[in-house]
């Protein structure tokens, strides 16, 4: 018998494809309010002192549409749509100004020099750190 006779192929049944499926989905609600709570914190102040509110019920203490609802005496369906509104316009203003992105450009760049500064660095890990920092100065 050989290894492709003895290895056995199991199709994908439907419990493990919606397992899956769940994990990538939940992984992506979780990256959407990581970018939600930077977008947030770059553009808050510009939102109004409702939609603020508002905002961080649902952003930051993540209390559901209902909970926001009853807590400011509002409806669901008013909820929604400032959440929705507030999403566009920080979208927007990033779209624009690019604070996030710069942001994450250079956090990445900061902790690429960290990891380079362990230990006895050569040259080419000078030259590395050097031009990680000019470029960092660029962006700001």
């Amino acid at each position: 018998m050989t290894d492709e006779e003895s290895v056995k192929y199991k199709p994908l049944t439907p419990l493990f494809f919606y397992s899956i499926l769940s994990k990538v989905v939940k992984r992506r609600e979780m990256e959407d309010k990581i970018k939600s709570g930077y977008l947030y914190d770059f553009y808050g102040e510009l939102l109004t002192e409702h939609q603020r509110s508002v905002y961080e019920m649902s952003v930051l203490e993540d209390l559901s549409l209902s909970e926001i609802a009853d807590a400011l005496s509002i409806s669901r369906q008013g909820v929604h749509d400032t959440i929705k509104r507030c999403d566009k316009l920080l979208e927007d203003y990033e779209s624009r100004l690019h604070l996030v992105e710069k942001f994450m450009h250079i956090k990445a760049d900061i902790v690429r020099i960290d990891q380079l500064t362990t230990g006895s660095p050569d040259a080419a890990t000078l030259a590395e750190i050097s031009r990680l920092s000019k470029s960092i100065l660029e962006e700001l």
